[in-house]
């Protein structure tokens, strides 16, 4: 999988925790639904794919009327096959139409749209299968696979999308595997191992990922050095999961490690 973390296409942090939900039937493919330029899928446009990004979780910070929380979808998919990390596993989506169906799956969005690019390419479709498998894998989504219109008045995912999700969104090629080696993270290295103020790379990617959660309470940094900053950011990554109390001190636990995904280094 090809996969890009909110910290690397620069999200923005989110406005206010997003709720926790510990699995989902399945995952909602979407698409932007707004004019897509057929530039955009050039083999050589890559670049303009993450600022694309960029501008659709702004437009949606911006939106009174529904209060995002933060970028509606759970992960993008360019047609490039990169899956960019939106709202992540285990976060409720804001897409799918209404508080319940938000909770009951995923929402992935295709960066295609209702003119100009509409045909989604087979690296798209590579990628779309590459979130899907991710959400099962790291987010415990169940194994339907369906288009925003079902369930909800949209023509969302568009005619060209929503024909694959009906044809049992197949891999290009065939298969159902990832296709990909999927993404490393890093073990988590025991309690005991930050207590003894410990200074790696693997504190400077903790902290990175903090950020990109929007927990962290950094000055400056993050850096390699373990300080109190990082335990008060991760305090406050504990309570986004749903800990208190001496639950939620600072110092990491296995489960909270786990959900955080700190990339390998």
């Amino acid at each position: 999988m090809k996969f890009i973390s909110r910290a690397q296409w620069g999200a923005r942090p989110s406005r206010y925790p997003l709720a926790y939900i510990s699995s989902t039937r399945g995952v909602k493919v979407h698409y932007e639904g707004t004019h897509v330029p057929e530039s955009l899928g050039r083999p050589d446009a890559h670049e303009q794919c993450a600022p694309r990004v960029r501008a659709i979780q702004a437009s949606h910070l911006a939106n009174d009327e529904e209060n995002y929380s933060d970028i509606a979808y759970s992960a993008l998919v360019c047609p490039h096959g990169y899956v960019f990390e939106g709202r992540g596993a285990h976060r409720k989506t804001g897409a799918n139409g209404t508080a319940a169906l938000n909770s009951q799956h995923y929402a992935v969005c295709a960066l295609l749209g209702s003119s100009g690019l509409t045909e989604p390419t087979d690296e798209q479709l590579a990628g779309l299968r590459d979130a899907v498998e991710w959400l099962r894998r790291d987010g415990d989504a169940g194994n339907e696979i369906k288009g925003h219109r079902d369930g909800y008045a949209t023509a969302c995912p568009g005619g060209p999308l929503y024909a694959w999700v009906q044809r049992g969104a197949p891999r290009p090629g065939g298969g159902g595997g990832t296709g990909s080696p999927a993404p490393k993270f890093e073990p988590f290295p025991g309690v005991d191992w930050f207590k003894r103020n410990p200074r790696s790379s693997v504190v400077t990617a903790m902290g990175r990922r903090l950020v990109a959660e929007g927990v962290a309470v950094y000055r400056e940094g993050p850096g390699p050095q373990w300080t109190e900053a990082d335990r008060r950011s991760y305090a406050r990554w504990q309570q986004r999961l749903g800990y208190w109390g001496t639950d939620a001190d600072g110092w990491p636990g296995r489960t909270s490690w786990d959900a955080l995904k700190v990339p390998k280094v």
